[in-house]
């Protein structure tokens, strides 16, 4: 049988840690699979290079540095071979041109066109595993590029849909959890999660699987193992459907997703088109606005909308472009918190209980958005860990 493992940065971090991984893969192949194993730098080898290349220049070309970032994973797909032909197992690694993953263009966060599958089943025949370079691709011109964040997660997918396999992560996390640990000790690991959930929870700020890989395990029902590369404890599986025997959650998990500003666009005519030229402007910028509210007052349009902290330069240039009169309030630091769960959908009553943890803990939310399988909130910094706490508890997401 064929299995696609993926290895993060953690898991390779040092000579140890990579022959631990090889020591484990030899364990998969002794019970009789295939392995192809999709890898990603050492470490914090990719924040070194862009350190590197910044302290050069303020704004280093996106190709250069997509030519720069695709040497991490070279690294650690050649030593992971090395080690792995040391102990007796016959294996071979590939970058993503050998392997023409094919991109798009777009450099610093390239999407996977496609993936030459039959290089990688004709290398099966001869070596028992198949060492790819996560994160990197390759444009039709020739070009390097990388996938942005997630891109070896990205990458493993992408392999196992077009192997029709399924696909392990292998991480320092042991599984998918309820609630950050680190603020809920006694949070659950779950041992299955949807991928609508999983979807959720990760475009959320949950940091064990990146949203762009799980939209594509859903997309071609992609099985996803994710467990840690440190220990032999179940880890959670994400699938299409929960197995019949377990009972649906109302609510699966909740998040923190830290460092969010609210940005208030006043007074804006309600006859032009000038809120469409500013949401295609920042999409256009691949920047993702969050938590949209808006309300019309004497004929005017008052709008707001909520996004990572870090994106703020880039929105104030592309608004003052577009009309330098228009009055903007840029409001925070805040943070967002989210309940999720697919079993919402059948269960009245969830946002009443929500909103009640939120009166009890005199928490006043700045913008709020609910869908079928979610509720969110932007709340202060210093409310944000009360009130996940006080939401695990409402919600029985801790053991």
């Amino acid at each position: 049988m064929i299995v696609v493992q993926k290895y993060g940065g953690s898991s390779v971090a040092d000579k140890d840690r990579i022959l631990n991984v090889a020591n484990r893969i030899k364990n998969r192949i002794e019970q009789g699979d295939k392995v192809v194993v999709i890898v990603s730098a050492m470490g914090k080898t990719t924040d070194n290079l862009i350190n590197l290349a910044k302290s050069i220049s303020k704004n280093p070309p996106p190709r250069e540095m997509d030519m720069l970032l695709t040497t991490g994973e070279q690294i650690s797909i050649a030593l992971l071979s090395i080690a792995l032909n040391e102990l007796g197992i016959k294996a071979k690694s590939f970058n993503a041109f050998q392997l023409n993953i094919k991109t798009t263009h777009d450099f610093t966060k390239a999407r996977i066109k496609d993936i030459d599958s039959n290089k990688i089943l004709k290398e099966l025949e001869e070596n028992s595993v198949v060492i790819v370079a996560g994160f990197q691709g390759i444009t039709e011109s020739g070009d390097l590029t990388t996938l942005g964040r997630g891109g070896s997660d990205t990458t493993a997918v992408a392999v196992a849909a077009k192997l029709g396999v399924n696909c392990e992560i292998y991480s320092d996390v042991d599984g998918i959890y309820t609630c950050d640990p680190r603020i809920v000790p006694n949070a659950k690991k779950l041992k299955y999660i949807t991928f609508d959930d999983a979807l959720e929870l990760s475009s959320l700020g949950a940091k064990v699987l990146h949203s762009r890989s799980v939209e594509l395990a859903k997309k071609y029902n992609v099985k996803l193992y994710c467990a840690s590369s440190f220990t032999d404890e179940e880890g959670t599986w994400v699938v299409d459907k929960l197995p019949e025997w377990l009972e649906q959650p109302v609510v699966t998990g909740a998040t923190i997703e830290k460092d969010q500003i609210k940005i208030t666009l006043n007074n804006l005519p309600k006859e032009n088109e000038i809120i469409e030229r500013i949401f295609e402007t920042l999409s256009n910028k691949r920047i993702n606005i969050d938590m949209i509210s808006m309300f019309t007052d004497k004929g005017n349009i008052h709008l707001s909308f909520s996004v990572l902290n870090d994106l703020r330069q880039t929105i104030e240039e592309s608004i003052e472009k577009i009309d330098p009169s228009i009055e903007v309030l840029y409001q925070g630091m805040f943070d967002k918190v989210s309940i999720v769960g697919v079993g919402m959908k059948s269960s009245p009553g969830v946002a009443a209980r929500f909103f009640k943890v939120l009166s009890k803990n005199d928490i006043i939310p700045e913008l709020v958005t609910t869908s079928e399988i979610k509720i969110s909130v932007l709340v202060s910094k210093d409310k944000s860990e009360q009130l996940l706490k006080e939401l695990a508890k409402e919600f029985s997401l801790g053991g």
